[in-house]
């Protein structure tokens, strides 16, 4: 293997480990709604997932740059079976018998109130069919539509304007994912209102909009140290590749 199959090999794992990460880590922590209000003195609420999901807009764009449409949907695929394989563990442990000490110990709170801890657990990890579909459908379509979009926007504008391809196709497929996931999650199979899940799911939008703004310049970061990584020559040519593979 010559040097930059090699550099090729390695940052194409580097790229899908963070993104596998951080998707799967969004996915579990997703069951968390917070105050954004409380938090950051700004209306409405938030699912704890997109606080991270920024990172996976960045990793995807990356991914999509260097790799085409095809490394990313090849490393989006996986991570939908490696988050169903996460979401079924998670499933089959609030289903083992809890032990009697663990619930003696921890029968009580800090300030003495009655606490079973084995319900508490199957209440936060046993998420339920409704938001494992809710979470895979979205993540599913909206990895489909980022990828899509942004080797649309490339091949409309010559490969130029990174930040249009990137910021353009992020705002689109999250519009639609912000939505899916709660509407399938917790309206289908949940008892919000269509209200909630419109305010919930407007509220994750904005922000999703405004971090996919704020990290243009961290993308461009990403860009410079890759190219120095594989070098100029190389780094051409694996975009003309990846721009290639989509046109066939």
């Amino acid at each position: 293997m010559n040097t930059f199959a090699h550099k090729k090999q390695q940052l194409y794992l580097v790229l899908s480990g963070i993104f596998l990460v951080n998707a799967l880590l969004a996915e579990i922590i997703g069951v968390k709604i917070f105050s954004a209000d409380k938090l950051m003195g700004l209306p409405g609420n938030l699912t704890a997932g997109v606080l991270i999901w920024p990172v996976v807009f960045v990793t995807t764009d990356i991914i999509n740059e260097y790799f085409g449409k095809a490394g990313v949907l090849r490393i989006s695929y996986l991570t939908v079976v490696l988050i169903l394989f996460a979401f079924g563990v998670i499933y089959l442990t609030t289903k083992l018998p809890p032990a009697d000490f663990w619930l003696d110990v921890n029968k009580t709170d800090n300030e003495g109130r009655p606490f079973n801890i084995d319900f508490a657990y199957q209440s936060i990890f046993r998420q339920g069919l409704g938001i494992i579909t809710g979470s895979i459908v979205a993540f599913g379509v909206g990895q489909v539509l980022d990828a899509t979009i942004f080797e649309a926007i490339r091949k409309a504008t010559g490969g130029r304007y990174i930040w249009l391809r990137a910021t353009g196709s992020t705002l689109i497929s999250q519009l639609v994912d912000s939505f899916v996931v709660l509407y399938v999650a917790f309206y289908v199979f949940g008892n919000w209102t269509m209200d909630q899940v419109i305010s919930v799911a407007n509220t994750n939008y904005w922000y999703k909009f405004a971090a996919a703004i704020l990290l243009t310049p961290v993308l461009y970061l990403a860009h410079f140290l890759i190219d120095r990584y594989l070098g100029q020559e190389e780094t051409t040519e694996l975009q003309e590749e990846a721009v290639e593979n989509v046109s066939v």
